[in-house]
């Protein structure tokens, strides 16, 4: 075996078992950052170019990015120097910035997404000890890390993980207006709803209405004066970061391009998209067996019924509709 690879390893189960048990529950919040941070790096940088891009998904994008590149133009994406009109553009933004400053390459393609890494390690800290303690936020971080497919999100080059952690922002944002209505945090998580859409479409809408509509009607709460006005500025950031590409599409004279893209949703939701295809279950089993070992440790916190707090909740239903949504949708994808 690579020896760095053995060192990793070694390194994981030491970091898993020993050090947050020992040491980070009293160490300083900003060390636990730095030390989340030096690990990312370390985990997940090497050898992270050096596979040439193999998935569908991962060549497209790069190649639309290096054509916005070679055209110089970068409010339509191009495929094949024709409009592509699947995805949206905020992910192959990310991709020409991170061409323009490491060149046209595999790593280049794959540097948000280890971008997005170590920013949802952070962030998944942050929320563990604002729910729980120091010591939980640093183990979610590392469970999650040493996640079989979250980990192949942050070395790929698809949009997955950007999409994933907008939604995710944008639901703590929601929460926040039930749960300490924290400014900023609403700010943050109306304008990353929006961001979700130009990343990869209006699905991750649907999701958050139903997570918080479902959270609201189990955590039910009279509603205060202050927090319908939060909503509504939740609401208005989200519509005018999520409407911005389209809108001016639209009146650059780009109007087909947003009718072939509502198409395509359509089409994701009905049919079998690309020979995507599987039975009802088949993210259930997605989950169980590519998310191991956070799979594992998920059902046994499920089984002890602690989902107490709002944001337990918020995070449990979160995950029953997206799974509930992606088996009704006939495109599967992993």
């Amino acid at each position: 075996m690579d020896l760095i690879l053995i060192l990793k390893i070694c390194l994981l189960l030491y970091l898993f078992y020993i050090c947050p048990m020992m040491f980070f529950e009293k160490i300083n919040t900003r060390w636990v950052y730095f030390f989340i941070v030096a690990l990312s790096v370390f985990v997940l940088v090497p050898y992270t170019g050096n596979v040439h891009l193999f998935d569908w998904d991962e060549i497209n994008f790069a190649e639309c990015a290096r054509e916005m590149i070679v055209m110089n133009s970068y409010h339509t994406v191009l495929l094949n120097f024709q409009p592509f009109w699947e995805k949206p553009p905020l992910f192959i933004w990310m991709q020409v910035l991170s061409m323009q400053i490491f060149g046209i390459n595999e790593w280049a393609a794959r540097f948000p997404n280890l971008l997005n890494g170590i920013i949802t390690l952070c962030l998944l800290f942050y929320i563990g000890k604002k729910c729980y303690s120091q010591k939980f936020g640093l183990l979610w971080a590392m469970v999650h890390l040493g996640t079989i497919l979250p980990h192949l999100y942050f070395r790929s080059g698809i949009i997955d993980p950007w999409y994933n952690l907008f939604g995710f922002i944008s639901l703590i944002g929601f929460i926040e207006i039930f749960n300490g209505k924290k400014m900023d945090w609403i700010i943050v998580g109306g304008l990353s709803l929006g961001l979700a859409v130009l990343t990869k479409g209006p699905a991750m809408v649907l999701i958050i209405f139903f997570a918080v509509f479902f959270t609201l009607i189990i955590q039910w709460q009279k509603l205060q004066i202050s927090q319908i006005k939060y909503g509504f500025l939740y609401f208005i950031l989200f519509l005018v970061a999520g409407s911005s590409w389209f809108f001016y599409e639209y009146i650059s004279g780009n109007g087909t391009i947003i009718s072939a893209f509502i198409d395509y949703q359509v089409r994701l939701f009905k049919t079998e998209d690309s020979g995507h295809g599987g039975f009802f279950l088949y993210h259930f089993v997605v989950v169980l067996l590519a998310c191991f070992p956070a799979s594992v440790l998920m059902l046994r916190y499920f089984s002890k019924s602690v989902m107490k707090d709002f944001y337990s909740k918020g995070m449990f239903i979160l995950m029953m509709v997206v799974l509930i949504i992606f088996s009704i949708v006939k495109t599967k994808i992993l």
